[in-house]
């Protein structure tokens, strides 16, 4: 058996604790997996496990080669991987979250157009308002919408998205016009409940100043749509991404208020993924039709 093979088996035993669980993850003897250790031991010069009559563990220099090992053993397979999907169609699953709005009116038909040209690549597309857990619910790609934080993550940008303060007429016509980022402290300004800050408004002024408002509401959403609609019909001012109120701001059903202002750091749409070093193809072939239906936004 050669040097790779007593490393796999190696692995096999740190994982499963045992050489009789790593014999049968592997469909050999006992005996066997704890001859190729021995031999690896032998070849390496150094002890790997400690062995009782009821566990088996890494030793400090074990532990460390078991890490190393296996990072290097992952790398060779997704190489594999590679080569193959290369070589083929690209196939496997790809799970997905967006935002809903932006989804829906703006993504809902390229994404489906990509599920017909890759049929065994297998999508499965969640569309959700909320920031969801990239790792801990398992998503291979989430779009967003915000100042990204999170360092350990990889983002690629595909367009910008402003955030919009609009009202309609006949909230205009009643509560009357804005001039400067003060006097919203003096309107209802729709809240977002999915917003853990605080409800205010950061903005870079005509001058190019930067500063924050405090903002009062009687009306709060946990979702975009909501608070459109209670623009449209007169019940507030709404601060809402531009893939939201786009369209009713070519009809005029909502008008943008304090247009010389602009939300402050400005927003953009990032494609997020894990930092693996092996991107699958399947996940750069969506990821780069993603970006190319984003050139076209209406914004």
């Amino acid at each position: 058996m050669d040097h790779l093979s007593r490393i796999g088996i190696f692995i096999a035993v740190v994982k499963n604790q045992s050489f009789a669980g790593a014999a049968r993850e592997l469909g050999i003897t006992s005996s066997a997996v704890s001859k190729q250790v021995q031999n690896l031991e032998n070849e390496l010069q150094v002890k790997l496990l400690n062995r009782t009559t009821r566990k088996v563990s890494a030793t400090e220099e074990g532990a460390i080669f078991f890490e190393r090992s296996a990072r290097a053993l992952e790398d060779l397979q997704e190489a594999k991987e590679q080569v193959h999907e290369l070589k083929t169609n690209p196939k496997g699953s790809l799970k997905v979250s967006m935002p809903l709005s932006l989804g829906i009116n703006y993504l809902i038909k390229e994404i489906a157009s990509f599920a017909k040209t890759y049929p065994d690549i297998h999508l499965d597309i969640s569309f959700d308002d909320r920031i969801v857990d990239i790792v801990g619910e398992g998503f291979d790609l989430v779009i967003r919408i915000s100042e990204l934080k999170d360092s350990s993550l990889i983002a690629r940008r595909l367009a910008p998205c402003p955030f919009i303060i609009c009202a309609s007429s006949e909230y205009l016509k009643t509560h009357g016009n804005l001039i400067s980022a003060e006097d919203l402290t003096n309107h209802n300004v729709l809240a977002y409940t999915r917003n853990t800050g605080l409800h205010e408004w950061r903005y870079k002024a005509p001058d190019g100043q930067s500063g924050q408002v405090t903002l009062n509401g009687t009306f709060k959403s946990d979702t975009g749509q909501m608070m459109r609609e209670a623009a449209l019909q007169g019940i507030g001012i709404a601060i809402l991404p531009i893939f939201y109120v786009a369209e009713h701001l070519k009809s005029g059903g909502l008008i943008k208020v304090l247009p010389d202002y602009t939300t402050w750091p400005d927003r953009d749409i990032h494609a997020v993924f894990m930092p693996n070093r092996y991107l699958s193809t399947r996940l750069r072939l969506f990821v780069d039709h993603l970006a190319a239906i984003c050139k076209s936004l209406p914004w």
